[in-house]
């Protein structure tokens, strides 16, 4: 596989910054709203239980890997003929690792900038996904708040662990990563772990 671009961000390039202590506050009381319970068994999960991958669910023409890509890449330029849906190139800021990639979709290149899940679909399966309706679990894969470009090495170590078992390497990001994890569970009435409970508190103190 060809290795995309990196480069060491500039200051003010990663895109992370620190919480408003109305944002921390906010996530804390989603934080205390989320049941604390066991994981369930991951029986019966599988990909195609949250919808077709990457449905154009705000039904505007492009799926939504490509609008999450045009979201987070900056400079992106489109392929030709697609209405300016299918991104060919860009830049991301990577808030996992700190670095900048440069995107170049092809078959060896697409792969260095993946979607993320924040929260992954095989984790929330086991935390209350399976009770949604089908129509809920596909708004959950395609949400804008669950998901972000991401470099792809980083996003494939992370898998489906929750906020317990893993954290982005990036510190700076880690006070959003959590805040994030935390909307998309209360919005969709999802429960957590008391490891995962305990972390994402233990992040959340020291956020300002």
């Amino acid at each position: 596989m060809a290795e995309a671009a990196r480069e060491a961000p500039t200051s003010g390039t990663s895109g992370a910054s620190p919480l408003t202590p109305a944002e921390v506050a906010t996530a804390r009381a989603e934080l205390d709203t989320i049941p604390v319970k066991g994981r369930a068994p991951k029986t019966g999960y599988a990909r195609e239980e949250f919808g077709p991958a990457w449905a154009d669910v705000d039904r505007n023409g492009c799926d939504t890997r490509n609008d999450i890509l045009a979201r987070d890449l900056e400079g992106e330029t489109f392929k030709p003929g697609t209405r300016n849906c299918v991104v060919a190139t860009g830049r991301l800021a990577d808030e996992y690792t700190g670095t900048i990639i440069n995107f170049v979709r092809g078959n060896t290149t697409s792969s260095a900038v993946q979607i993320d899940h924040l929260v992954a679909l095989s984790d929330a399966w086991q935390k209350g996904a399976q009770r949604l309706s089908a129509e809920q679990r596909r708004q959950l894969a395609n949400d804008p708040l669950n998901l972000m470009a991401a470099d792809g090495p980083t996003n494939s170590a992370k898998g489906d662990k929750d906020a317990a078992t893993w954290l982005p390497p990036s510190k700076l990001f880690r006070c959003e990563y959590v805040a994030r994890q935390t909307a998309v569970k209360a919005k969709y009435h999802l429960w957590v772990t008391k490891a995962e409970h305990d972390a994402i508190a233990g992040i959340l103190t020291g956020c300002s």
